[in-house]
């Protein structure tokens, strides 16, 4: 049956399965909203407080400070419903990439072999030489990415996540997308995070941030254990675009009133959708398009630019591999020294 499952998956269009990885992102993005609002009902009915008013508000952010948002934003529409901000993760809010974050952790946690690094070496170094995506390593690394974690349980790996947002992930943050993000709750919108990192990372940055929720990659599960393979697949380009629609129908939102930020041509496809787009710390593709469009840029870089971390890098839950490199090395020094 699970083989007959994956050969459907095969037979799928590139059309159709951006639409399901977006469906997917948006049904767990809802479920996870669900799940939160339902948290705070029991909380607030356990203290005695209006909890339903609680649970309709959107969270604010968990770390202390208020910073400042950039002078000639779009100021947010204070408490309209049909309006809501969409942020992407990677170099946007944080300095990085998350999954590169994650796979530094489970690397440590002994979830990669030297091997698995190496070939993910090699891919992320084809990247940045041809800077375009190769195909067959984009779907060779989410293979053997999703392998990795085949059979092992959902918890598990949620456990892990927290333990590093706490351990690196919090000091990564820009302040001066945070000041946006903060300024969209503020104003009582709903603020989601949109990344093709998977959704058990992207659910907790955007709970730390106050966000209301996640937009990302799932990744398939029976029974409490990921069975290796994605549903439809990664939250990318395209698909990113088909999730935040997908959201915006089921939220009733009028995406002509809602705003997304993004570091990354890649993302045009949803900057494009929103009546108020804002590319930050952009790259060089997207600086260009957003010059032409008109669209307001933001850059909270200083000194060097951010890093950049291909697709072939961050597909699945895979990862280590810069991060391995130097850990190797350090230790080759070490020994010679």
């Amino acid at each position: 049956m699970a083989a007959l499952r994956r050969l459907h998956q095969a037979w799928r269009s590139p059309n159709e399965r951006t639409a399901l990885a977006g469906e997917a992102a948006a049904d767990a993005a809802e479920a996870g909203l669900r799940a939160s609002a339902d948290l705070l009902v029991r909380e607030g009915s356990a203290a005695g407080a209006p909890a339903r008013r609680r649970a309709e508000r959107p969270p604010r952010a968990e770390r202390p400070g208020r910073p400042k948002a950039p002078a000639e934003d779009h100021t947010p529409t204070p408490d309209d419903v049909q309006a809501a901000a969409f942020f992407d993760c990677d170099n946007t809010i944080l300095r990085g990439a998350a999954i590169f974050y994650l796979g530094v952790g489970l690397y440590r946690r002994r979830f990669f072999s030297r091997r698995d690094v190496a070939r993910f070496v090699w891919q992320q170094a084809w990247f940045r030489l041809h800077g375009s995506e190769d195909p067959s390593h984009i779907a060779d690394a989410q293979d053997r990415a999703l392998g990795l974690v085949a059979g092992k349980r959902t918890a598990e790996l949620e456990q892990i996540c927290e333990e590093i947002f706490e351990e690196v992930i919090a000091e990564k943050v820009w302040p001066g997308t945070r000041a946006l993000v903060q300024m969209h709750l503020d104003a009582g919108q709903r603020v989601w995070l949109v990344t093709a990192a998977p959704q058990e990372i992207a659910r907790i940055i955007a709970r730390r941030l106050g966000m209301t929720g996640a937009l990302a990659t799932v990744a398939e599960t029976v029974d409490g254990e990921y069975t290796g393979r994605l549903v439809g697949g990664l939250l990318h380009g395209e698909a990113k675009a088909a999730a935040v629609q997908a959201l915006a129908r089921r939220e009733r939102l009028d995406l002509a009133r809602c705003a997304a930020f993004s570091d990354s041509a890649n993302d045009i496809p949803m900057l494009s959708l929103v009546g108020h787009p804002y590319v930050v710390n952009p790259d060089g593709a997207l600086r260009r398009h957003a010059r032409a469009e008109g669209w307001r840029v933001r850059d909270f870089r200083t000194g060097r630019k951010a890093a950049r971390i291909g697709v072939p890098a961050a597909v699945g839950l895979g990862v280590a591999a810069g991060a391995t490199a130097y850990t190797l090395a350090v230790r080759r020094r070490r020994r010679t020294a």
